[in-house]
């Protein structure tokens, strides 16, 4: 391929390949989040990547309304629209799928999400693991979504997780109070920004309990039951009373989860006014060390479902799965190890034998295949190898033959090891028994020296 015919080879922006390594550790937190979730009673579903726009975007708010991309199925002449978001397709599943279930729904989902980009990140494809709980109501529910979340950020290797957990209904109650819809509107966007003076000056005129309210918003941020004893210290009416009666209940019921994790913490923020229009109730982000934006964002979502015709209590969150590996890289988390996968470098005339043994290790459950390329020295096949994303080589050359890692430089690869003509004749005839485990105890032997100190707490 000439350089003028490559330049036209591209991608749309806000889009990327994963090359193996890259694809390894974004399957390995998938696979990580999802045995979580499966460990909680969820069960796996899968959904399409569009649906008729009309019928996604009952259940999408304003903002995931205006970053669908729309476009015509060619078959029907139907405008669809790749999904922004899995929870609209759960809450349709749970309403007209599975209406007849008496009970609580538990759901689980990997996939990517597609948006028009908007703010400061220009990445269009977003991948994605969450949970969706249907039919079950606060306080138990949210608390068990949040222990949920923060169990499975706790897999993942970072050291520190924070989750800000607020309630939709301080702001709510204080904003509907300002009759004038460009000022509420004004006001709602300095509360985002936490600019406290100029929700003062923006408040000024107000009645006084809504004035006092809207300006203590920005400053309910911080340690739990010091930001709920200045918000009940404010006058708010009966509704909004008990909902931060229930937040603290949820606190407590998802405390043994949190104070099971060494480095997990919570923290209140009940001036957050993003995304209000969707929740209706609690609703949380997890933050990890080296990523500036949140890793997860979940809440409770109560009018979701009756759009699509069936009226329940849901709650649930996803978490964003590139954010994840962006932290686990800054933080320097090693690659995760996997199971091995062997390449079988043989000359010319022991290509067949090759082949046979490739096939015994594959049916003992090691990846393996025959190296079809051209001859190379050690160092450039090891390169060769683990770019294409094996982990050993099993060298046949003449009358002696070896296995050896494929770790990079800067790994501490043991020598290579001599292997017996006997395991050779016996795993090309079908028994690779013996052979396989030389390379399934070095893997894993890999992975233990690599693997991060575990907690010395008890995991719930």
């Amino acid at each position: 391929m000439s350089v003028s015919s490559r330049s036209f080879v591209r991608l749309p922006p806000g889009v990327r390949d994963f090359l193996p390594r890259a694809a390894a550790r974004r399957r390995a937190i998938a696979e990580r989040l999802l045995a979580e979730f499966e460990a909680w009673g969820y069960a796996r579903i899968i959904t399409p990547v569009f649906e008729c726009a009309d019928v996604l975007e009952r259940g999408l708010g304003e903002d995931a309304r205006q970053a669908a991309i729309r476009f015509v199925e060619p078959g029907t002449g139907e405008v669809v629209a790749l999904r922004p978001d899995i929870t609209p397709q759960v809450a349709r599943i749970a309403a007209t799928r599975i209406a007849e279930v008496d009970g609580p729904l538990r759901y689980c989902y990997e996939g990517a999400v597609t948006r028009m980009p908007s703010g400061a990140r220009v990445q269009r494809e977003l991948l994605q693991a969450g949970v969706e709980l249907i039919g079950a109501g606060a306080p138990e529910a949210d608390a068990e979504v949040i222990s949920v979340a923060v169990a499975s950020l706790a897999t993942m290797d970072i050291e520190h997780v924070r989750l800000d957990l607020g309630h939709v209904a301080p702001a709510r109650c204080a904003l509907a109070a300002v009759e004038d819809l460009d000022r509420r509107a004004d006001i709602a966007r300095l509360l985002a920004k936490k600019a406290r003076a100029e929700v003062a000056r923006a408040a000024a005129g107000l009645p006084a309990t809504v004035r006092a309210a809207l300006e203590a918003l920005p400053t309910l941020l911080g340690e739990p039951r010091a930001v709920l004893r200045r918000a009940r210290a404010l006058d708010w009416p009966a509704p909004v009373r008990a909902a931060l009666d229930g937040l603290e209940e949820v606190l407590a019921l998802s405390r043994q989860v949190v104070e099971s994790e060494q480095h997990a913490t919570i923290m209140l923020d009940l001036g957050e006014v993003r995304g209000f229009d969707y929740y209706t109730g609690i609703r949380f982000s997890g933050f990890v060390d080296g990523v500036g934006e949140a890793v997860l964002r979940g809440g409770r979502y109560d009018d979701l479902v009756a759009c699509y015709g069936r009226a329940a209590h849901a709650t649930g969150f996803a978490a964003d799965i590139e954010a994840i590996a962006e932290a686990q890289a800054t933080r320097g988390i090693a690659l995760p190890t996997g199971a091995a996968a062997v390449l079988v470098v043989a000359t010319q005339r022991r290509r067949r034998e090759a082949m046979r043994i490739a096939a015994g290790l594959r049916a003992q459950g090691v990846r393996a295949a025959v190296d079809l390329g051209r001859r190379r020295g050690r160092a450039a096949l090891a390169t060769y190898a683990r770019e294409v994303g094996f982990t050993h080589i099993l060298s046949l050359a003449g009358s002696a033959a070896e296995a050896a890692s494929c770790a990079g430089p800067d790994a501490a690869a043991p020598p290579p090891r001599q292997v017996s003509q006997a395991s050779l004749r016996r795993a090309a005839g079908g028994d690779a028994r013996a052979l396989a485990a030389i390379f399934i105890h070095a893997q894993a032997g890999a992975g233990a020296s690599s693997r991060p100190r575990a907690s010395t707490k008890r995991r719930a």
